[in-house]
């Protein structure tokens, strides 16, 4: 979320959709990767799921120390109405690695998935449905945060503000990570 509205409020909600889609499809890998076991797989080998959290929560502190020194892709232009140029292709990547490497994401989906599974009903539209009511509230919170985003960077007028609002940003992703790889 913090993503979004950080990219929300540099590059405009329209190329934030590409790192959104990627995301929303990192989630849905989750969901359907964690109903197929991948929860007794880390349950199993809790090592797995260390190293796992190590990763995720480095590549986080990554995206943070990108973030708070940002002056290319993620940092305004001297002309804050003219639009970076950003590849979508690299935004989508960016969503999808964020949400697959994020282990509190995949300890949420794996305790919360298992009791909405009913094994005397098929599988498939279940799993349809779940993955789809989480893809949804996910692209609608990050929508939320993508506007909100855009409209803090209207009120703060100021590139100075803007690059003030990515360090702060940054220092909290990199806060999540240390948290992750950590807590």
């Amino acid at each position: 979320m913090t993503l979004a509205m950080s990219l929300g409020m540099t590059i405009g909600i329209r190329k934030t959709l590409f790192m959104m889609f990627g995301e929303v499809l990192g989630v849905a890998t989750v969901v359907i990767a964690a109903v197929f076991g991948v929860a007794a797989l880390m349950l199993n080998y809790p090592t797995a799921f260390t190293v796992f959290k190590w990763l995720g929560g480095a590549y986080l502190f990554y995206i943070g120390v990108q973030m708070w020194l940002s002056k290319g892709k993620l940092s305004l232009s001297n002309d804050s109405n003219a639009p970076l140029e950003v590849s979508g292709k690299a935004l989508f990547s960016q969503g999808y690695i964020t949400a697959v490497a994020n282990p509190k994401g995949w300890a949420f989906m794996m305790s919360l998935l298992p009791p909405f599974i009913n094994s005397d009903l098929a599988l498939a539209p279940q799993l349809t449905a779940l993955t789809l009511i989480i893809m949804l509230t996910e692209f609608l919170c990050m929508m939320l945060y993508a506007s909100g985003g855009k409209t803090l960077k209207h009120m703060l007028g100021n590139s100075g503000n803007i690059k003030l609002v990515n360090r702060v940003s940054g220092s909290l992703m990199m806060a999540i990570g240390l948290w992750l790889a950590l807590g």
